[in-house]
Formats: C-alpha cells, sequence, structure tokens
C-alpha cells in the first residue's frame, strides 16, 4: 500500500481566485479540485496533445478576432495604417 503524498503550494492572486472559483462553482473542496486538474493535465501531456496550435484552437484563441484574411501578409501596412489613423 503506498501512502498518500502531501502538497503544498504557493498561488498567486489570480490563480487563488481561480481556485476559489472552481471551488465554489464544482462544491468540491480544494483538495478534490487539485486532484482532478492534475488528473485533466497528465491526461493531456500524456496523450501528446501539447501542441499549442491545437492548445489555441481548444480555448478558442484561433478565430476569435476579425480582420483582413490576409492580415498575416500585410500586417504591417495595415499597422501602419492604423496608428496613422489615431494622430
Amino acid at each position: 500500500m503506498t501512502s498518500a503524498a502531501r502538497l503544498n503550494a504557493r498561488l498567486d492572486e489570480a490563480l487563488a481566485k481561480k481556485l476559489e472559483y472552481l471551488r465554489k462553482k464544482t462544491q468540491k473542496s480544494t483538495t478534490d479540485v487539485v486532484r482532478r486538474s492534475i488528473e485533466l493535465y497528465y491526461e493531456s501531456v500524456a496523450s501528446g496533445s501539447e501542441d499549442p496550435a491545437q492548445l489555441l484552437e481548444q480555448t478558442g484563441f484561433i478565430g476569435c478576432a476579425e480582420g483582413s484574411a490576409k492580415l498575416s501578409e500585410r500586417y504591417k501596412s495595415e499597422l501602419g495604417r492604423s496608428l496613422a489613423n489615431k494622430s
């Protein structure tokens, strides 16, 4: 039989707020939220789904803005035009 490991972690304010949100939203203890988070992260890493493009796609970051379809080719001229309009 293996013994359980104890965890002591320091969280910045933003992460502490996220943890509190998850606790309230799920009605779970801190221990349960951390356990589930580790399980999900482990599954993600073990399955090899750490591809940055895939993560951006999954989170909705890719395609979340509007702009020219050729923006990646013309970004310098677009930026110059945008800055000139601010003057």
